[in-house]
């Protein structure tokens, strides 16, 4: 059971995050500032005690794009020295809608493993800070390219553990957009076979995809049953319910993969984001009226902790 301590932290973490991306949005005008309110709790669980990290000595500033990797590129570095120096009982994290990068990049700050100035490079030319995050993006190893992806490379990842006999877990982020796709069913076929219990998968389930509303595009409940049949342990919790989804991650699944379902609000903290429903994959700041009313939310979040 996490402390009051752990949780208070975890919601000043969430908080956070969805201020640092509101700030963002507005500054240019448009980002992915649904994926933030959706996600923020999860991240700051994920971050803030259910994944075994080791730490980071002091916030770390990324070093620019070194160019592609290649047996001739020495200077060409993944972005894992943010979750801390890899051991063989250290987790492992896979950031599968790689759209919610800079989601990650505020979830780094908050928890004190990257440098705030940072966020000055995002999405820059030379700057590792991409808006899709590729393996050098800070906090990533893997490039997760289309959604669906990273859950075969989380295995990959986890059965080569496995074979060197590490203990330490493997831990995703998914979106439900990603359960459209065939190959995570396929993923979830080869977790049951192989009996992977090393394997851990939060989803936000926000209901919400690019070309809208998940129901007018293609229905995947009940996702729990789903799961269960395809031999995972499946746990749903209010995503926002930062003690539900800590308590979720202790889940025992031996055998199984874990599968902690968030349902969640794709508006929560920023209630100007229901006037888009069905238009709420990438936020576009349109006019001055609209900015004020963003700008105005924006205050509510008060200031940096430091």
């Amino acid at each position: 059971m996490p402390g009051a301590r752990v949780i208070e932290r975890n919601r000043t973490v969430a908080g956070g995050i969805r201020r640092r991306v509101l700030e963002h949005t507005l500054k240019n005008d448009g980002g992915y500032l649904s994926q933030a309110c959706s996600s923020a709790e999860i991240l700051a669980t994920l971050y803030g005690g259910v994944m075994n990290l080791a730490p980071v000595p002091t916030p770390l500033m990324p070093s620019p794009f070194a160019g592609v990797p290649s047996a001739h590129n020495p200077q060409y570095r993944i972005g894992n020295a943010f979750n801390g120096p890899h051991q063989r009982v250290s987790d492992r994290f896979i950031l599968s809608p790689t759209h919610y990068s800079l989601i990650l990049y505020a979830a780094l700050i908050e928890t004190g493993r990257m440098d705030e100035g940072s966020l000055l490079e995002f999405n820059k030319d030379g700057s590792s800070l991409e808006m899709i995050g590729a393996e050098h993006s800070p906090g990533m190893e893997v490039m997760t390219g289309s959604l669906g992806q990273g859950l075969s490379q989380g295995i990959g990842m986890a059965f080569g553990r496995r074979l060197k006999q590490e203990p330490g877990k493997t831990w995703l982020l998914m979106s439900d957009g990603e359960f459209q796709i065939g190959m995570v069913w396929e993923a979830f076929q080869f977790m049951s076979h192989y009996g992977m219990d090393t394997i851990g998968v939060y989803v936000d389930v926000n209901r919400q995809q690019c070309d809208g509303a998940m129901r007018s595009v293609m229905r995947i409940d009940p996702l729990a049953d789903k799961l269960a049949a395809f031999g995972a342990e499946v746990v749903s919790v209010d995503g926002h319910d930062l003690e539900a989804l800590y308590e979720a991650g202790l889940t025992p699944h031996a055998g199984k993969p874990l599968v902690v379902l968030c349902e969640t609000d794709p508006c929560r903290g920023v209630p100007e984001l229901r006037n888009l429903a069905g238009k709420l994959h990438y936020v576009r700041i349109k006019n001055d009226a609209e900015r004020q009313r963003y700008e105005a939310i924006l205050a509510t979040f008060g200031p940096a902790v430091e």
